[in-house]
């Protein structure tokens, strides 16, 4: 293993330790540094999708339309709280300019070409280093109430087939009950991705924490950056309460707290946090099969071995730390609208976390300007956990200069 070749990562989550394995495996040693508990912000309590169906992001035709008549609805899956911010509305503008056909096309191939890589790697790492994530591959459900929109999704899901490959199967009401019977009848119908899978984040979370030490990973929880230490160009230390942490490269994955991170070293790039709720309870008696996502409602549906999380919604209210019970409220009420037992007690946990909303959907995979022994790996959106294995294994090659598996030019930094 080659000496003098430390990395310092800022940031816990699941692509901080997905770039900490990758790296490791290059050789380097590496440090990651965490404001909290390793795995505990955004990587803990979201739906567990692995979803190489995720292939359009959410700047798309339309979206703008549909965003303002309900952006400012408490009750709609979407909500921007009210508030003079700068910074938000110039992300919003971002947002808007990449609304277009030409650029949603353009981020599907790059992001279906990230998404493949991450479930190839995912799936040789469940089969021997990751083996308790609750991994399951029944498939998931894009489940429709109204005939209207179940009869749209047609068009999405022949553009998917025609130009990524990625093709689900569709489902009338009738084929949809037999196939998943805790919904409830009446329903339009529901298209079923087999490629798709899910697991249990935090059991994932664990599960990288105990092979990152194995393999000699040294994880600081509690350690937050208070400022960086720097000459000539490049970074020489990251300094916290307890002490500095030196390296040769660092990395930035703080996930939405990467532009927070990034303004210390002059970087701020266009990520805001989109805030998420969870609800985690047991398995109800009637417990899907499928993950699944209720259309009308946005709302997300995990069935885990162990238990059972309702999820979703976006609000964007900037770093508001407080439990927002009414959109809690909307997980429950579009759970109830789809299924037969929806809920089961006692709830263990009602949850939010922050998603690193990038403006065009794409994450950063790349160095940071202006510093040589620089780099960030964040702005995944919603698709952290879809995308971490193959942005780690990314990272790591820019990193030690190996031939990228990958095309890495559309997630380059300077692109905004």
């Amino acid at each position: 293993m080659s000496s003098g070749q430390r990395v310092v990562i800022v940031g816990g989550g699941v692509i901080g330790a997905a770039c900490a394995y990758y790296l490791r495996q290059a050789g380097k040693e590496v440090t990651i540094l965490d404001k909290g508990l390793f795995g505990k912000a955004c990587s803990h309590g979201n739906c567990g999708y692995l979803s190489p169906s995720h292939v359009l992001p959410l700047c798309k035709p339309g979206a703008i339309t549909k965003t303002l008549k309900s952006m400012f609805n408490n009750n709609s899956a979407f909500y921007l709280r009210p508030r003079i911010d700068f910074q938000l509305w110039g992300w919003l503008l971002k947002f808007a300019k990449y609304c277009n056909e030409a650029d949603m096309m353009s981020t599907g191939r790059a992001l279906h070409a990230l998404l493949q890589s991450s479930d190839s790697e995912y799936r040789r790492l469940f089969a021997s280093e990751l083996t308790q994530t609750e991994w399951d591959t029944t498939g998931m459900l894009f489940v429709f109430a109204t005939q209207k929109l179940f009869d749209e999704y047609a068009a999405t899901n022949e553009l998917l087939t025609r130009d990524f490959g990625v093709s689900a199967t569709p489902l009338n009401g009738t084929q949809l009950v037999a196939v998943e019977p805790t919904l409830k009848p009446g329903l339009a119908g529901a298209f079923k991705y087999e490629i798709d899978s899910h697991l249990r984040p935090s059991e994932l979370m664990a599960s990288w924490k105990r092979r990152l030490l194995e393999m000699g990973v040294q994880i600081h929880e509690n350690s937050e950056v208070t400022t960086f230490v720097h000459e000539d160009g490049q970074l020489k230390a990251a300094r916290t309460a307890a002490g500095d942490h030196s390296a040769d490269q660092f990395v930035l994955a703080a996930g939405s707290w990467t532009p927070l991170v990034g303004k210390m070293l002059g970087y701020t790039p266009p990520i805001q946090p989109g805030k998420g709720y969870s609800i985690t309870m047991p398995r109800p008696k009637l417990c899907p099969k499928h993950s699944m996502i209720l259309e009308e409602y946005h709302v997300a549906i995990t069935p885990f071995q162990t238990g059972y999380r309702i999820g979703s919604t976006m609000e964007f209210a900037g770093y508001d730390d407080t439990l927002n019970r009414q959109r809690l409220g909307l997980l429950r009420r579009g759970a109830g609208e789809y299924l037969l037992d929806p809920f089961a007690e006692p709830v263990e946990e009602e949850w939010f976390g922050w998603r690193p909303m990038s403006c065009d959907g794409k994450p950063i995979i790349d160095r940071v300007p202006r510093l040589s022994n620089t780099y960030v790996a964040a702005g995944h959106s919603m698709l952290g956990v879809s995308l971490a294995t193959g942005t780690g294994k990314l990272l790591a090659e820019i990193m030690t200069g190996e031939k990228p598996h990958l095309d890495p030019t559309p997630f380059r930094a300077s692109r905004f």
